[in-house]
């Protein structure tokens, strides 16, 4: 990947495309957010993933991400709290919650911050009736 300095930031080109990187929201996502947003998506592809293979009945995901960053220093992140709305039918809370154990276990993005950011995750279940 290579950056090229512009005036506010740095931008890349990717095989999707055009990505623009700032300090300034005007100008770019901040890297924090994309950080948070490698992170949670990671998390969710995996968890998935494992969903899709168990055959669970999930209609839709979301993640909602909460930051919590230390000013002191640097404005580093010290907890991202990852929540995962799932929407299905016959969901069962203690499968969900293995699964995303497992998830966690295999999300190359959560094992390269484990030991310097703290992720809690939790799972809030839709139940839709057929």
């Amino acid at each position: 990947m290579k950056l090229h300095l512009k005036e506010h930031g740095f931008r890349t080109e990717l095989d999707f495309g055009q990505l623009d990187i700032s300090g300034d929201e005007e100008f770019g996502f901040r890297p924090y957010q994309l950080m948070v947003a490698s992170i949670a998506s990671c998390s969710g592809s995996v968890f998935r993933q494992i969903l899709q293979k168990q055959r669970t009945d999930v209609h839709d995901m979301q993640i909602n991400a909460t930051v919590e960053r230390n000013k002191d220093e640097a404005n580093r992140i010290e907890k991202i709290a990852l929540t995962f709305i799932i929407k299905g039918s016959h969901l069962d809370a203690e499968k969900l919650y293995k699964s995303l154990h497992v998830a966690r276990n295999n999300c190359s993005m959560v094992r390269s911050v484990e030991d310097s950011i703290e992720i809690v995750e939790r799972i809030e279940i839709i139940e839709l009736s057929r």
